[in-house]
């Protein structure tokens, strides 16, 4: 009898996760397109608990991380959960990244190779949850950002740790500064992916994205850096069409499937334990980057989040709006102002009341109305 017995995925009971094992493969799939697959807490649960499980169990030999539909893989955490949440609880911050730590040491310590399925855009800590897997594929609709500098946060749950040892350090420092969109051929070329398949079919039901020499697929094992491979592209007005479905235009995530199941063949047919130890030492640098920096990244964030800086980025994210950026600069620039705190640091007290720790900004008492 086994101390470690094979369960079936149903008797995990996920709500926010698909989980299912099948033939030497385990798949798990973030379930909230409503929300672009961003997760949740109890969603980083969910996909710790699966992985844990495919990890132990013998019956499987890899992993698929993907999510429903085809407009996100992932999208990093809930922003609206972060605003109504931690921005008002910072001290909570600290668990959730307890949490979402669990989540991304659970695929790199998988005992079995994981697979990225990106079948959408992967931005954020979406990106961060694909450079944790060990293989990617991508389909040519999707793209790679990062967005911690524009919203109030910073990378440091594995983008400021693997992005430097991924495509190098002035490429990633590009990326995580500027928050720019890599389309997925600009990724492959990176060496954010391995593989990118077409996706996008024209009004006559076929792909646009054609590739010479009967390739299907544009891999880095399959093409010389120097050649061009295509025979014809999808524009970014033809990916622009296929993700709304307008004019005939349209997704299909077919090749997707059938390139990700011939990466999980060729995983199985390997030996198990020789794969297990060679992730083990390749990632030495990934491990030694992620133990010396997430310790303290997860205590600065949980403390950055009683500053206005998040408060004020992931606000403009749930309003629809523009974050004020300038006004932000023009706060700090001050010599009275405060880019702190939304109404000033706690300096006053009232000469009526006595009350202490007003904010600065503030005109009147808010215990007693007084004027200040």
């Amino acid at each position: 009898m086994s101390m470690f017995p094979t369960q079936n995925a149903a008797e995990l009971d996920l709500k926010e996760v698909k989980y299912e094992k099948r033939d030497w493969v385990a798949r798990v799939a973030i379930n909230r397109p409503h929300n672009y697959n961003a997760y949740s807490t109890p969603c980083l649960q969910e996909l710790a608990a699966a992985f844990q499980d495919a990890s132990w169990d013998d019956s499987v030999a890899v992993v698929v991380f993907t999510s429903e539909g085809h407009q996100a893989f992932c999208t990093g955490g809930d922003v609206k959960e972060y605003q109504q949440e931690y921005t008002q609880k910072p001290r909570d911050y600290w668990k959730y990244m307890c949490c979402f730590r669990s989540y991304i040491e659970s695929m790199v310590n998988c005992a079995k190779p994981v697979i990225a399925r990106l079948n959408g855009m992967a931005v954020g800590g979406g990106n961060e949850s694909q450079l944790a897997c060990d293989l990617a594929a991508m389909g040519e609709h999707a793209f790679i950002a990062q967005v911690g500098t524009g919203v109030g946060s910073v990378a440091c749950g594995g983008s400021t740790q693997w992005l430097p040892v991924t495509v190098g350090d002035r490429k990633a420092r590009g990326i995580l500064f500027l928050n720019q969109r890599y389309q997925a051929f600009t990724s492959l070329a990176m060496g954010l992916v391995n593989i990118v398949v077409p996706t996008v079919k024209g009004p006559d039901g076929n792909f646009i994205t054609q590739f010479t020499n009967d390739r299907t697929s544009l891999a880095d094992w399959n093409t010389d850096p120097w050649e061009n491979p295509f025979e014809t592209r999808a524009t970014p007005a033809d990916i622009k069409k296929a993700l709304k479905g307008k004019d005939g235009y349209s997704i299909d995530l077919s090749r997707l499937d059938e390139v990700v199941a011939d990466l999980c063949d060729q995983v199985v047919n390997k030996f198990f334990e020789c794969t297990r130890y060679t992730k083990t030492q390749v990632n030495y640098w990934k491990e030694a980057a992620w133990h010396a920096t997430v310790g303290h990244g997860r205590d600065w964030l949980s403390t950055h989040y009683t500053c206005l800086e998040p408060h004020e980025g992931m606000t403009a994210f749930v309003e629809k709006r523009k974050v004020d950026f300038i006004g932000m600069r023009k706060r700090m620039a001050d010599p009275n102002g405060s880019s702190e705190f939304l109404w000033g640091p706690y300096s006053k007290q009232c000469p009526k009341c006595e009350a202490k720790g007003i904010p600065a900004f503030f005109e009147h008492c808010g215990k007693c109305g007084a004027k200040l």
